[in-house]
């Protein structure tokens, strides 16, 4: 549900950075109802903003807020990583969600928005800013943003390598090169059935059954086809019989 403009702090807003963040944040933003600026790149100048927000690397954080704090305007960073102290910002906004091919103006709706803020104004902004796009923003401390990165890498990078592990063993056995359109719904329904229920219910597989044969003859297809796979299947393979062994969870 997005903030009403009657009760909104904020009324313009800048978009530095041009990738695939900056790009939906500009479109989110405008569409929200916001007078936005860009996305800007570098070297790009613009009027003066309410909110400067940066969508840059990690490693020109600093350096960006350096530059622009003469502006006087807020400025927020929207990294998952970098924790707001020592970054110069005033408030961070990260966005739970992956972008690739995410440039609409609602990327924002119904997803997750890790906020800060270097005082309560600050977070306030950071807030209102979450919840005017469609977000869900929740406070994540500095302390904790390492944990939550690393949980979100866990969550979506590494999906994606384990996918491509997939694809690859497949190909190895001669399957077809479409084959990721049939692993696809499968991926799906995992996911919702881990979503809804938790990982030792979403749990299927002869690992879950306890069929170690089945289990020894992947083994020896991923040995024969993409042995530089092995390692990786047999650490899953712990982890998931280990994951087997416990009890329900939500």
């Amino acid at each position: 549900m997005s903030t009403p403009d009657s009760r909104r702090s904020v009324a313009r807003l800048a978009v530095v950075g041009p990738g695939r963040v900056g790009r939906a944040a500009a479109l989110a933003f405008s569409a929200a109802g916001y007078d936005v600026t860009g996305p800007l790149g570098r070297g790009d100048t613009a009027d003066r903003a309410d909110v400067i927000l940066l969508c840059v690397p990690d490693r020109e954080i600093a350096a960006a807020v350096a530059a622009l704090r003469t502006r006087g305007a807020l400025i927020g960073h929207t990294s998952g990583a970098t924790p707001l102290h020592g970054s110069g910002a005033d408030f961070a906004l990260h966005p739970l969600r992956s972008f690739a091919g995410s440039e609409r103006a609602d990327a924002f709706a119904g997803v997750g928005c890790a906020v800060a803020g270097s005082s309560a104004e600050a977070l306030r902004v950071a807030e209102e800013l979450a919840v005017a796009v469609g977000g869900r923003p929740f406070e994540v401390h500095d302390d904790q943003r390492a944990g939550y990165h690393a949980a979100a890498s866990i969550a979506s990078n590494f999906l994606v390598t384990l996918e491509a592990a997939a694809e690859r063993v497949a190909a190895a056995s001669g399957l077809e090169p479409g084959f990721r359109e049939h692993l696809a719904p499968l991926v799906r329904g995992t996911v919702e059935n881990w979503a809804a229920h938790g990982p030792r219910a979403a749990l299927t597989g002869p690992i879950a059954r306890g069929d170690d044969e089945t289990v020894a003859r992947q083994r020896a297809a991923v040995a024969a086809g993409a042995p530089e796979l092995l390692p990786l299947f047999d650490e899953l393979s712990a982890r998931t019989r280990d994951l087997a062994l416990e009890g329900p969870r939500a």
